[in-house]
């Protein structure tokens, strides 16, 4: 009985003292473990990349879309109506400046003609002999006043006529390249009928508008760079135009610029990716574009102080492919985070690699 109280006792020691050992371990455990992720966790700085800002020039440049226009365009039409008798032009061909284009059947107003002038030349007989006859005191200045005034309209009459005569033969404006027609030979004609199309390509103007805020920095006789759909060629045009003043509903004010299109490749009509040089700062504040982080209420980059990382708030004009220009937020000096910025926060331990910006 004693032996089976002594088995007992020794089971009970063994399971006690087993139970303790596994307790111990374990809190030893959790101690190692705790310190480790103290000592490679919270406090261990995060390695990242940052740029030191070095001020320097920078070349404002801002880049916009505009459309092609042609130099010279109008819509070819007749002034006055009536038949169709004859088109002088092939389409798609260039035409030179006074080139008769189409003609008016004109002989209804021949015939006018021809009447005003046997009425203007009789009236001019009569102003004649009511002329001798008043120097001779035959009539009284009245009536030749009266064969006067009579002349003088039948002149200006036929001189409508003629001016109607003139517009029957429709000729261009300026010189450039005829569009496709709309009309045949023998169809009538009113004011309103589009004949064809009349554009100078040669040189083309360029249109296009900048934020309300790039306003004073642009002038007259700027050189700028565009390129087109489906070209990768770049072409020059010089700024010739500029609007006095900003369209209210967009903020935009208006450009214009011209450039040479002697070969024809610039259709009006197309758009063009303009590269338009702003005024040169001095002393400008250049960060990497993805060192901006935007935020509900502006901007802001992470920068380094006493190891840590900062929330610096910045404001920002210009930008280009690589860089962001800022106005305010930064000094000269600051250390500016590029890398890990999802991963860090206001404080957090960093352990920068820098370069030079």
């Amino acid at each position: 009985m004693k032996t089976k109280h002594v088995v007992y006792a020794i089971l009970i020691i063994g399971l006690a003292s087993l139970i303790v050992y596994r307790i111990m371990t374990n809190k030893g455990s959790e101690k190692t473990g705790g310190g480790g992720a103290q000592a490679g966790g919270k406090d261990r700085p995060v390695p990242v990349s940052g740029v030191v800002i070095q001020p320097g020039k920078f070349n404002n440049t801002l880049t916009v879309t505009g459309s092609i226009d042609a130099n010279e365009q109008v819509q070819v039409r007749s002034e006055v109506q009536g038949i169709v008798r004859n088109i002088s032009f092939k389409e798609g061909t260039n035409v030179s400046k006074g080139q008769l284009l189409f003609k008016i059947d004109d002989s209804e107003l021949r015939a006018q003609l021809t009447q005003a002038l046997t009425r203007e030349n009789l009236a001019a007989e009569t102003e004649h002999r009511a002329k001798l006859l008043l120097e001779k005191e035959a009539i009284s200045r009245e009536e030749y006043d009266v064969a006067l005034a009579d002349y003088r309209s039948l002149k200006a009459q036929t001189q409508l006529i003629r001016a109607q005569l003139a517009k029957t033969q429709v000729r261009a404006p300026f010189s450039g390249k005829i569009g496709l027609r709309s009309v045949s030979e023998g169809e009538y004609l009113t004011p309103t009928t589009i004949v064809t199309s009349l554009v100078s390509i040669n040189p083309v103007k360029i249109t296009f508008s900048v934020p309300e805020k790039y306003s004073g920095m642009v002038r007259n006789n700027t050189k700028l760079s565009f390129t087109v759909s489906g070209s990768d060629k770049k072409y020059t045009a010089t700024v010739y135009a500029i609007e006095p003043l900003v369209e209210a509903s967009t903020r935009t004010l208006q450009l214009r610029a011209r450039a040479a299109n002697p070969d024809g490749a610039l259709i009006p009509g197309s758009f063009a990716s303009i590269s338009l040089p702003l005024a040169t700062i001095e002393n400008a504040i250049l960060v990497p574009t993805e060192a901006v982080v935007p935020v509900q209420n502006g901007k802001k980059v992470y920068i380094t102080e006493n190891g840590k990382a900062k929330e610096v708030m910045i404001e920002t004009s210009a930008r280009t492919e690589k860089d962001v220009l800022v106005t305010e937020g930064l000094k000269e000096g600051d250390t500016v985070l590029t890398t890990g910025l999802m991963t860090i926060k206001e404080g957090s331990p960093v352990r920068v690699k820098t370069g030079r910006k």
